[in-house]
């Protein structure tokens, strides 16, 4: 096989695996809790970006997330491969996944930038100094000076001891 045939084969089975989710026709997030347990593009208009506890985000559909049947999700750990999610507020974004039930209500997972699509397809990457643990706010960090390595124990300098008695000079 040489080596068009082999770029060919590729070409073939990465669009075969990412057609359906490329194609997918975009459902309304209204609609998407009639469709939990399949894999959707979900669309709608980011009301509002939320951080809950322990660094998770919310991409809320609704004004009032509590009544609203869709949601997405963001873990901590995956804000860094999908980018800085506060730019979708305001925006009509299509996201890509697998629908799921939680307490009630449908939501995607987003673990990837490339599960976006629409107005959220292009959202910069997250700050370096962006602190999922201050809610968002960055942090320049702190300075310190370096410390001793643990392995060399470092002696205090000890006083000079004199003789308590200063013996006589003989030759007087």
């Amino acid at each position: 096989m040489d080596r068009f045939e082999k770029l060919a084969c590729l070409f073939l089975f990465y669009s075969f695996l990412l057609c359906p989710a490329l194609h997918a026709k975009c459902i309304s997030f209204s609609d998407a809790l009639s469709h939990i347990g399949e894999s959707r593009c979900v669309t709608g208009k980011i009301f509002r970006v939320q951080q809950g506890s322990n660094g998770i985000h919310y991409l809320d559909f609704c004004a009032d997330y509590r009544t609203c049947t869709f949601t997405v999700v963001i873990f901590r750990g995956d804000l860094k491969h999908v980018g800085d999610i506060r730019e979708l507020q305001d925006r009509l974004v299509e996201v890509h996944g697998d629908v799921k039930e939680y307490d009630g209500r449908a939501e995607i997972i987003l673990k990837d930038a490339s599960q976006l699509g629409g107005d959220g397809a292009r959202i910069p990457r997250l700050p370096k100094d962006f602190d999922v643990d201050r809610k968002g706010h960055f942090s320049a960090g702190t300075f310190s000076h370096p410390r001793a390595s643990s392995t060399t124990a470092s002696k205090k300098r000890q006083p000079a001891t004199l003789p308590a008695a200063v013996p006589d000079d003989p030759s007087e």
